[in-house]
Parts: C-alpha cells; structure tokens; sequence
C-alpha cells in the first residue's frame, strides 16, 4: 500500500502557477514546494509540469534543481521525474560512480516487470544515448558483471514447472556446497528464471535443505558477486522485506546513508510504502516515519515525512 497522500481534483494550472510564486525572487519557498509535490501523483506531477512549461516557456524541474540544494534538491528532482525516467537516472548514477552500486541495478531488474523494465531502459536510451547494458558492460568486468545483469533479460511469466524447480534448487545447493558460487548455472538460473519460477525453486530448496538458500549463502561484505546474488535472492523471495533491511541499515550507520533513504521512499511512496514500514517496525520497534524524524533535518526531513504521509511530525 502507498503511503502518498494525493488530492482526487486539484488544477495543474494553479499548482503551477503557486509552484511559481514558490520559485520566484531571492529565495524559494520550500514550505510550498513540499506541500504541493508531495502531495500529488505521477500523473499529476506530470500535468503540473507541462502546464508550467505551457504557461512560463520553463522547464519546472530545472528551475528546482537551481532553487534548491543538497539533500532536499536530490529528492525532489527524482520525485519529479516519471517513474522510468527517475530509475534511469538513478541507474546511471549507480553504474558511472567510481564503485559501481550493484545494488540499485539489481533491485530494478528483480522488482520491476519486464514491461517496466523496457520502458526504463528506453528512457536510459533516450536520456544518455547508450543502452544500460552497454554502460554495465563499460563499468563493470569479471563475475560483477554477470551479476549486475541478473533479471535484465528475464522472462516474466506465471507458470511454475515443479520438476525443474527440484532439479534447480539441488544445482543451486550443490554449487553452494562445493563453494563454485561464480558458477555459470548460478547465473543462468537466477538471471532468466521468472519470479514465479525462481520462488518455487527458493520454497524447494527450503522444504529439502531446511533454510533459506540466502542463509546458505553466507554474507561477505569484500565479495561483490556474492552480495549481488544475495540482493537478487532477496528482492525476487520478499522485495518489501528488503527494502526495509536497506532503510534499517542506512539509518542505523553513524552517518546515514541519504541517497539510500532517499531512494527507497521515492520510489516506493506509490507502490508498498506503507507495508515497507510496517516490516520496518516490526524489525526495529519504531517506525520508519519516526526514524526519519528522528535522522534526518530540514527541508529534506518535511519532504520525506510528506512522502510518507506523517507532516504531523513535523509540528
């Protein structure tokens, strides 16, 4: 469930015309921005958007992003964006920096639809005039890159072949077990299998093995293959679960991990928000929207806690 707060009616032009006044002059008005964006859908945010243009012949988001700085400027830019749009920008970020942030890539080819998925990287085409296979390819080498391309071409289907599940989770444990985890049917198996698929493959391998395959896979933060095996396991068996984990560990870490925070609650906020935050309390005995209060400051602080539906911390 969502945790945004959108209006049924409003009026894209008189947002747009208050989103003006917000920008205009030597300061902005960030009480305003945050009121207004955060509170209205992507279909919203895009007629907003257009109706600015129309209006003022200026492209909205590029007047925030040199309105506003830091943190606040992060998130609202990405907020601002259509949802496919916004995830290739966030996977360009994570392929091009200086270490490749395998988990953002595989989080958006196990936990989006291939339908979805295509239209992400039409618009990483669009944006940056290569495929993102191309730039995962020039950025990434050895065992990473078979990793960091795990669901890119995955079939998205809902039938389940129970023989093939027994048969693929011995090769699994047995690949474990002889510790040939860059093995090529590793790979294979986690990288083209269906989500339906793969879950009755995870649930035989539990049933004949007595743990979670992820359980046997024993975590090793300076192996980056592995995590990004780990990360595919985990967001195909239960995608809410581990966003919750993520948000625990970027908050929990002497300085908070923002793009991480930032991330999640941006691109969740109209998807499962809400049942994220209830996994995350369960796991923590406070809530997400409390230890985002708790964590973060400013501008940046009302505009996450608006997403999550909470303004009423903010008082």
């Amino acid at each position: 469930m969502a945790t945004l707060c959108a209006p049924e009616n409003h009026s894209p032009v008189a947002d747009a015309e208050l989103m003006r006044q917000a920008v205009q002059g030597w300061g902005s008005d960030e009480k305003t921005i945050v009121n207004i964006i955060g509170r209205r859908n992507a279909v919203q945010r895009k007629l907003i958007r257009g109706a600015y243009e129309e209006i003022y012949q200026e492209d909205l988001v590029k007047r925030l992003e040199s309105e506003l700085s830091g943190d606040f400027e992060k998130a609202v830019y990405r907020w601002m964006l259509d949802p496919a749009d916004r995830n290739a920008v966030l996977a360009n970020l994570a392929v091009t920096q200086s270490a490749t942030d395998y988990r953002v890539i595989v989080e958006l080819s196990c936990t989006h639809s291939s339908q979805e998925l295509l239209a992400v990287k039409r618009a990483y085409q669009a944006r940056y005039k290569h495929s993102l296979e191309e730039h995962l390819a020039a950025h990434t080498s050895g065992d990473l890159r078979k990793a960091s391309l795990v669901g890119i071409y995955r079939y998205d289907g809902n039938e389940i072949d129970a023989h093939l599940a027994n048969s693929e989770a011995h090769v699994l444990h047995n690949a474990i077990e002889e510790k040939v985890l860059n093995h090529d049917e590793i790979i294979r198996i986690v990288s083209t299998r269906s989500k339906a698929q793969l879950m009755a493959t995870f649930n035989r391998y539990k049933d004949d093995y007595g743990t979670s395959i992820t359980k046997h896979l024993v975590d090793d933060p300076a192996n980056q293959y592995l995590a990004a095996i780990r990360t595919a396991i985990r967001c195909i068996n239960d995608p809410k679960k581990y966003y919750a984990k993520i948000l625990r560990n970027a908050l929990n870490k002497p300085v908070i991990e923002e793009d991480t925070l930032t991330r999640v609650i941006v691109t969740r906020a109209e998807k499962d928000l809400e049942d994220i935050n209830e996994l995350f309390y369960k796991r923590n005995s406070v809530s997400l929207d409390h230890a985002v209060s708790k964590d973060t400051r400013g501008n940046y602080k009302a505009f996450l806690l608006t997403l999550l539906g909470k303004e009423d911390l903010l008082m």
